[in-house]
């Protein structure tokens, strides 16, 4: 990132969340042409997986399921459907219509590119 703080986590949504939810970690990576955002979400499938753009926030909600056999009985549970949820304030100088999201084995990958605008590019020189 730089000094001016183009990408800021929110601590909360702009609406009261319906249940608590867990902040999942993330990691948020700079390039001349965007930012990349990996956030652990432990058993959230791309079914329980909710990511948007409101405004100039992007949220992302998940939640997680985990399966008992038929032939167990849960006893103790500490995973029992936990509700994922972190949002982040955009700055104007990313593209909101061309973020991009993977999701692979626990952990969700977003691309936030930079407005072409906004990116830095090489001015040619040449000699007369």
């Amino acid at each position: 990132m730089n000094t001016r703080n183009e990408l800021v986590v929110e601590q909360e949504g702009r609406a009261a969340p319906r249940r608590p939810a867990t902040l999942p970690a993330v990691d948020i990576f700079e390039d001349t042409a965007g930012v990349t955002v990996l956030a652990d979400l432990p058993g959230v499938t791309k079914e329980r997986l909710n990511i948007k753009v409101e405004s100039d926030v992007l949220v992302i909600e998940g939640e997680a399921a985990v399966p008992v056999p038929q032939e167990l009985r849960l006893i103790h549970g500490e995973l029992r459907e936990p509700l994922f949820r972190r949002s982040f304030r955009l700055g104007p100088e990313f593209d909101k219509d061309a973020i991009s999201a993977n999701l692979k084995q626990g952990v969700l990958t977003l691309r936030v590119p930079r407005v072409r605008e906004a990116q830095p590019r090489q001015i040619p020189v040449t000699v007369a």
